[in-house]
């Protein structure tokens, strides 16, 4: 099986999915106590950031599942 990490010191890629999810929900969350419009957009386009780039990690983790099989 190949490792997610280049080195012991970088994060693997499930570990940085994990991250992003968890910005995601921060982001969400804080769009929830929002307390001006403008507030809410910076957290709404936080939030989409995170998932855009979970997603992208995601798509990574199947690629590297269907490159060891």
């Amino acid at each position: 099986m190949v490792s997610d990490t280049v080195s012991g010191d970088e994060p693997t890629t499930e570990q940085l999915r994990l991250r992003q999810l968890e910005e995601e929900r921060a982001q969400l969350r804080g769009l929830e106590h929002a307390r001006s419009e403008a507030d809410a957009e910076t957290h709404l386009r936080r939030a989409d950031k995170a998932g855009y780039l979970r997603q992208k990690l995601e798509e990574q983790q199947r690629a590297d599942r269907e490159a060891d099989t």
